[in-house]
C-alpha cells in the first residue's frame, strides 16, 4: 500500500470515529434531553424531526456535489470528478430516500395522511426520482465515458430543483412547516435551548456522517478502478488463443 493510500485510510478511519462518536452525543440529546413535543405536533413522533432535516440537509448536499463535480467532469474529462459525481449521487439518494419514509410517518398523526401533493412533498419526489434515474443510467451503459457525459448532464440540470425543494413553502402555500433557519433558528419553529442543541447536534452528526460515507465509496470506486485496470493489462499480456476447430474428413473419405 502506498503511503498516500495510508494517508486517505487513515483520515477514513478517524473521520468514521468522529462521526460515530457525534452521532452517539445526537442520539442522546435527542432521546433523553430535548422534551416531548405537544401533542398537535405529533407528541413522541416529533423527534422524527431531528433525522428528518438533517437528511434532507445531506441530500442538499450531496446533489450539490453532483452538480459541481458533474460541470467539472464535463470540461476536464477527469474520471476523479466523474467518480466523486457518482458517490455522492448515491449518498444522496439514501438520504432523500430517508426523507421521503421519515417525512410521512411523522405527517400521518399531525395532517391526518400519509402524504399530500403539496409544493414541498412533490417536489421532494421529483428529486428523488431525478437522481435515481441518475443512477440507473449510470448501471445500465456499457459504455462509462458516454455514461459519465449523460450522467453529468442530468446531475446539473436535476440540482435546479434543490432550490425549488427548498423554496416552496415560501413560494407557494403548503402543509409542511418552514422549520428552523440559520439566521434565527427559534422563529416560528417551537424549539427551545435544549432542542435546538439536539437538532444542530444531529445536523453535525448526519454531515460527518456523510463525510465518512463519501470518502469510503470514493476509495471503493478507486479500487474498483484499479481493479478493472489489472484485469485490462493482466488481458493484453494473456490474449485467449483461438479454438482450433478439427479439420473434418470429405463425404466418403475414410478416416
Amino acid at each position: 500500500m502506498s503511503s498516500q493510500g495510508a494517508a486517505r485510510r487513515s483520515y477514513s478511519d478517524v473521520l468514521g470515529l468522529a462521526a460515530w462518536a457525534s452521532v452517539a452525543v445526537a442520539l442522546y440529546l435527542v432521546f433523553f434531553v430535548a422534551r416531548e413535543a405537544d401533542i398537535s405536533m405529533g407528541g413522541q413522533l416529533q423527534r422524527i424531526f431531528y433525522f428528518h432535516v438533517p437528511a434532507a440537509w445531506i441530500s442538499y448536499l450531496s446533489f450539490a456535489i453532483v452538480f459541481l463535480a458533474s460541470i467539472a467532469y464535463l470540461r476536464t474529462a477527469s474520471r476523479r470528478w466523474d467518480l466523486l459525481a457518482h458517490s455522492a449521487a448515491e449518498i444522496g439518494v439514501v438520504f432523500c430516500t430517508l426523507v421521503l419514509i421519515t417525512g410521512p410517518i411523522w405527517a400521518r398523526p399531525v395532517w391526518g395522511t400519509w402524504w399530500q401533493w403539496d409544493a414541498r412533498l412533490t417536489s421532494t419526489l421529483v428529486l428523488w426520482l431525478t437522481y435515481v434515474g441518475y443512477l440507473f443510467i449510470r448501471n445500465l451503459s456499457t459504455d462509462g465515458a458516454r455514461a459519465g457525459r449523460l450522467a453529468a448532464v442530468i446531475g446539473i440540470t436535476g440540482f435546479v430543483d434543490v432550490p425549488i425543494v427548498h423554496f416552496s413553502v415560501q413560494w407557494w402555500r403548503t402543509l409542511h412547516p418552514s422549520g428552523p433557519t440559520v439566521s434565527n433558528p427559534a422563529a416560528d419553529s417551537g424549539l427551545g435551548g435544549a432542542e435546538l442543541a439536539a437538532f444542530f447536534a444531529s445536523l453535525a452528526a448526519f454531515t460527518l456522517l456523510f463525510a465518512w460515507l463519501l470518502s469510503l465509496r470514493t476509495r471503493l470506486g478507486r479500487l474498483a478502478d484499479r481493479v478493472d485496470s489489472l484485469a485490462v493489462a493482466t488481458e493484453s499480456r494473456n490474449p485467449a488463443e483461438p479454438q482450433r476447430v478439427p479439420a473434418r474428413n470429405p463425404v466418403g473419405e475414410a478416416t
